[in-house]
């Protein structure tokens, strides 16, 4: 990514985007994903999020739906690496959330100052985001967003 830019829109994926985008050649999730290798947003992500996708993304029953190796995996996290925007969480306001293994995903909005976090689970994040001004929406209007 280019450091120089600007970009419109600054968003977190959550790991059910990144599971969708892999498991289908089409759909939202998959076109974000292409938005971001060409530069169409920002995503940031800590590191905490990023050990999640990995666990998450390189499951025997993920690997088979996605008909990727555990190589070919490996090398998606590598370059999503170099996308995404690292962020520290260096404010903890748990608990916010009914579950405890989303707070990360929050916290990084927050602290990497997304305008939204991009998840199918809008119920697990609407409330407390939006005590932040962080916006929860789903991948097409996340797309929607950019295109506009």
């Amino acid at each position: 990514m280019d450091k120089n830019i600007i970009y419109d829109m600054r968003y977190v994926l959550d790991t059910d985007v990144l599971v969708a985008g892999l498991r289908s050649r089409t759909g939202a999730s998959r076109r974000l994903l292409l938005y971001l290798y060409e530069g169409r947003y920002e995503a940031v992500a800590s590191v905490a999020m990023m050990l999640e996708y990995e666990a998450v993304l390189t499951r025997s029953q993920n690997l088979q739906a996605f008909n990727l190796s555990l190589q070919e995996v490996e090398l998606f996290l590598d370059s999503l690496s170099y996308l995404i925007v690292p962020v520290t969480p260096f404010f903890l306001w748990r608990p916010q959330l009914r579950d405890p293994a989303d707070e990360h995903v929050l916290e990084a909005a927050v602290n990497g100052g997304a305008d939204a976090i991009v998840t199918f689970n809008l119920r697990h994040f609407q409330y407390a985001a939006a005590r932040f001004g962080i916006d929860v929406v789903r991948p097409g209007e996340a797309l929607r967003r950019i295109r506009s």
